[in-house]
């Protein structure tokens, strides 16, 4: 089995749960830039925030064998917040970096209108670096959320195959399906969704444009459960190739149209053997920051 997962904290996460992703079939993932968990209050921390991403947990998935991308944003949460408004500014030149596979996470937390205004420009951004969009539908007000998004999204212009609309559930996967746009699942231990929920759902709706990810991140959650979501849909009667459409063809397609996906092996690794200090690998310039 092998898996992308295409919806992951790793900034949150120890050296045991990478170790523990290879093994189980990750061979590459995507972090989405997102809410710390406390309020930032200035640009300062968000660029230092972005450079962590695409500098250091590139390097430290590499020592583990695994490939490591980002997408990079103002998050909804924060886009109410006039201290963080200033990073919008900065989001374009990240856009253009090495590991960078997508504008987000962007849409809604609360709806209001300081969100309607930083989801348009960001969605302008994505357009303008020719980027597709992560976008997070909000925890409250789910279908109304959904629907706002995708006017917006239509509104804005891009192709729908160009965004995946994340943290669905059974009331908004039509919704998003009918609109073109890809549907993500995030598979957690007590909210959002379980495993049997998602193979009942991929019963119903197939396996076309259906991405699957862990969003594992600070609270109670789980880097394994793209793995164990699989193994659901084998035990429900999938077959192996719907299981590799779901963890790995279908991200591989959504985040390619990017044309920074790097899939191949990572030189010098080797399963099982720990990582050497200050080993170099492909791409570990970025570390020295060699593109502006």
């Amino acid at each position: 089995m092998r898996i992308l997962d295409p919806h992951i904290h790793m900034t949150s996460r120890t050296t045991d749960d990478y170790e523990a992703m290879y093994a189980s079939g990750v061979r590459a993932v995507v972090e989405p830039a997102f809410w710390l968990g406390q309020p930032r209050t200035s640009v300062g921390s968000f660029t230092d925030y972005f450079d962590s991403l695409l500098g250091w947990e590139r390097f430290r998935a590499a020592q583990f064998g695994i490939r490591h991308h980002a997408t990079i944003a103002l998050n909804p949460k924060e886009a109410n917040d006039p201290r963080c408004r200033e990073v919008l500014a900065e989001v374009p030149r990240y856009l253009l970096k090495d590991g960078v596979v997508a504008v987000g996470e962007v849409g809604y937390d609360s709806m209001t209108p300081e969100e309607d205004e930083v989801f348009a420009a960001q969605l302008q951004m994505a357009r303008d670096a020719e980027l597709p969009v992560l976008v997070h539908t909000p925890h409250r007000d789910k279908l109304v959320g959904t629907r706002r998004t995708l006017d917006v999204v239509h509104e804005s212009g891009l192709a729908p195959e160009r965004v995946l609309v994340d943290h669905l559930n059974e009331t908004n996967v039509a919704l998003v399906r009918d609109a073109g746009a890809w549907a993500g699942f995030s598979i957690y231990p007590d909210t959002k969704m379980d495993e049997d929920r998602m193979v009942a759902l991929l019963q119903e709706y197939g396996t076309e444009r259906m991405i699957v990810n862990s969003a594992a991140d600070w609270g109670r959650s789980d880097p394994l459960k793209t793995v164990k979501t699989g193994r659901a849909m084998l035990a429900a009667g999938f077959s192996e190739d719907d299981v590799d459409q779901v963890l790995w063809r279908n991200p591989v397609a959504f985040y390619g149209q990017s044309g920074n996906l790097v899939l191949d092996p990572v030189p010098g690794f080797t399963e099982g053997a720990p990582p050497a200090p200050g080993v170099e690998f492909e791409g570990s310039s970025v570390l020295r920051g060699a593109r502006a």
